[in-house]
């Protein structure tokens, strides 16, 4: 089984997160599971090959935006929402915000 490295919140960096954050695809991913999670990584990928997905999905996690657990063969995301706001406050509201007004 799979087993994913998450880093702890304290050790989050605003940097990696708004790296993670300026790529299409990965804020793609955050705005979907802000509305939606957690949910696996099937209904995230978008056409894009498996490779692309898993490699969009470590940058996230090593950012410390997303969670993943494996749940027998599926691999269920979420975003870290609290310890993100506790953190950051504030942050990744105002970046969906305007990325809604973006689109």
């Amino acid at each position: 089984m799979k087993h994913y490295e998450h880093p702890a919140a304290e050790a989050f960096e605003l940097t990696a997160i708004l790296h993670a954050l300026s790529d299409p695809y990965r804020l793609w991913i955050v705005q979907t599971l802000a509305q939606t999670q957690p949910l696996a990584c099937a209904p995230l990928q978008g056409g894009r090959p498996k490779s692309s997905v898993s490699h969009h999905f470590s940058v996230l996690r090593r950012a410390g935006l997303v969670w993943t657990e494996v749940v027998g063969t599926t691999h269920m995301n979420s975003l870290r929402t609290e310890e993100l706001e506790r953190l950051f406050p504030g942050l990744l509201a105002a970046v969906l915000r305007a990325a809604e007004r973006a689109q």
